[in-house]
């Protein structure tokens, strides 16, 4: 696009560039940070807002001035797909979340492959005037502006629709983990309740020990009574000898 329809330079085109990447990194950073603020789906669905919004400027400027929309686009670009892959995992089963990132990131790749080829066919329905050596010129902008608006609608639409998970648990689980706090609460009332079942336990523990002390007590003392009962008693005409002559 920039050399063909724009006719740029090497070295504009270069810096194009760099200034395109400086924004997706920038949009990645600070979108990535706010979506810990204000949630993963709203981040994601502004930036599809705000690269819908831009894509007149970045697919038809016809000048140096497309290189502050080539940030700005980049920035909604990076901002909101580099949100997806946490967005992502947080909605996975424990078990599949590397699976499922990596797997529609490769997916994703295998769809977008033969982008390049359909664009520039595309293209060739909208051809410009060759240059002065005669090479043939086309509107590659208004092809990539008609793609990039399906992706971005594709995104906003699936986003909008779908749930949120931020803040769940990374921990292993059977994938319906809750959030931080309802999760605290749990773990709380799990606790209470084993303290409680260990108080109960202790108090029937030392009922069978009192229990225990009392029988052996009655043992004791009924041992105490069959003695006394077997000792044998001396009659009274041995106790009192005859002293008559």
């Amino acid at each position: 696009m920039l050399q063909n329809q724009l006719e740029f330079s090497a070295d504009k085109v270069t810096v194009t560039q760099v200034i395109a990447n400086l924004g997706a990194i920038t949009g990645g950073t600070v979108v990535g940070y706010c979506s810990e603020v204000f949630g993963r789906r709203l981040s994601i669905l502004a930036m599809c807002v705000l690269g819908g919004a831009l894509l007149y400027p970045y697919g038809f400027l016809k000048d140096e001035r497309i290189a502050a929309a080539a940030f700005f686009e980049q920035f909604a670009v990076q901002g909101a797909w580099g949100v997806v892959p946490i967005h992502l995992m947080e909605l996975s089963p424990a078990g599949f979340r590397t699976f499922v990132v990596g797997t529609s990131y490769q997916l994703g790749n295998l769809v977008s492959s033969a982008s390049s080829t359909i664009e520039a066919t595309i293209g060739e329905r909208f051809p410009l005037p060759p240059t002065a050596t005669g090479v043939q010129r086309y509107v590659y902008g208004k092809v990539i502006a008609i793609f990039m608006a399906c992706v971005f609608t594709y995104l906003f639409v699936l986003v909008l629709i779908g749930p949120e998970r931020k803040d769940r648990q990374m921990a292993e689980g059977d994938g319906i983990e809750e959030a931080v706090r309802p999760h605290h609460a749990h773990d709380d009332t799990e606790v209470g309740q084993h303290h409680g079942q260990q108080q109960q336990g202790e108090r029937g523990l030392r009922r069978e020990l009192s229990s225990t002390d009392s029988s052996s007590g009655e043992k004791e003392k009924s041992r105490e009574k069959t003695v006394e009962y077997s000792t044998p008693v001396a009659p009274a005409s041995a106790a009192a000898p005859s002293t008559a002559v």
